[in-house]
């Protein structure tokens, strides 16, 4: 299962960061944010317990973009939401920001109860959908292979073989086809033009929403305002580098969207403060390279490096948060690698160690 949040803490401490709602609205109720947009809010069964989701007036219906987890508690509200109001209206199309399942969940239940299409871009729908085909099987040889390198214990291997497969839980089964959405396209919903702005680094191909007239960004998971995306490293590329393309990204966001736009972000509050957040959070990420940097004055495993890193201990009962932190310790060490920082070492237990490049 893929969360947004990070073991480390992003820090939020920014005065020119701006919330113009008092409080989000109560689980299942719509407050109008914008002209023609609404923000709902999901409960998640999770850490982190809600997910943001907007509808866009599109004609005598609605689009939605991000649509929650598969619970019986989303289940219900948007039975309530979209069925038995009575200002209730029909759901014209669905657009999913990426594949993780607080996103994409009801994507699946929304478009075959309404008889919409499926609008995503393509390396976040077929991703998902080869996630969720691991439902039901064995942990693969590569991904233990994969964290024994990282310094897991045996416990924790056998923890995550047994957990393996569940990615797929929280999703309704995908339609057979979709909309692509395309970088840089622009897309009339409603009264209004949106363009797609795709990012990369917490997910393959994250397709943010941006409508110059109405002064406003839906940003998914690519720009929050108080926690930090995850950005890491998993079996299927074990050699990526997302740190780069997170950087990438938000340089991209910076010159392509304005600074006075409306944020939509898909966890906490709408806010105002979009290029003081992206230089907050590349600064917060120079500063956990720098740590990490002067850790690996001595030869280290990614699973050595999380004191470096990540505000508080992970443990490794918490399954979870483990992998988020050992995903995006590997990401760091990728990123460092890249740049010609680091040297790693397979050693004969099967282990890989880093340590820092002589000059």
């Amino acid at each position: 299962m893929t969360h947004v949040t990070r073991a480390a803490s992003a820090g939020n401490a920014l005065p020119s960061v701006r919330y113009p709602f008092e409080s989000p609205p109560t689980p299942g109720n719509a407050l109008e944010v914008a002209p023609g947009v609404q923000w709902i809010r999901m409960p998640l069964p999770f850490s982190l317990d809600h997910i943001n989701v907007w509808t866009i007036a599109d004609g005598d219906g609605w689009a939605i973009v991000d649509t929650g987890a598969r619970t019986d508690a989303a289940t219900a509200l948007w039975r309530r939401l979209c069925t038995e109001s009575s200002s209730s209206r029909p759901v014209t199309r669905v657009f999913v920001t990426h594949m993780h399942p607080d996103h994409v969940g009801m994507a699946g239940w929304l478009t075959r109860t309404f008889d919409c299409r499926l609008w995503m871009t393509r390396l976040e729908y077929l991703n998902c959908r080869v996630a969720a085909s691991d439902t039901g099987r064995e942990a693969p040889s590569d991904g233990v292979d994969f964290y024994r390198r990282a310094g897991w214990s045996t416990a924790a291997i056998e923890l995550y073989r047994a957990r393996f497969g569940r990615f797929g839980q929280y999703i309704h089964a995908l339609p057979d086809s979709f909309r692509r959405l395309y970088d840089a396209e622009e897309i009339v919903i409603g009264k209004h033009v949106w363009r797609v702005i795709v990012g990369n680094g917490h997910s393959p191909e994250h397709a943010c929403l941006y409508c110059p007239e109405l002064k406003v960004l839906i940003s998914g998971d690519q720009v929050l305002p108080r926690i930090s995306s995850n950005v890491s490293v998993y079996p299927l590329e074990p050699d990526a580098n997302p740190m780069a393309d997170w950087y990438a990204s938000i340089a991209k966001l910076k010159e392509q969207v304005p600074d006075d736009v409306l944020v939509l972000p898909a966890h906490n509050d709408c806010f105002y403060g979009l290029h003081a957040r992206l230089d907050h959070l590349q600064r917060s990420q120079d500063r956990s390279l720098e740590r990490l940097r002067q850790a690996l004055s001595e030869p280290r495993r990614a699973v050595d490096v999380f004191g470096a890193l990540f505000a508080r201990a992970v443990s490794e009962s918490d399954m979870s948060q483990l992998s988020l932190a050992t995903g995006e310790s590997l990401a760091c060490l990728n990123y460092l690698i890249g740049c010609g920082e680091v040297n790693r070492e397979l050693r004969d237990d099967g282990v890989m160690w880093y340590s820092l490049a002589k000059a």
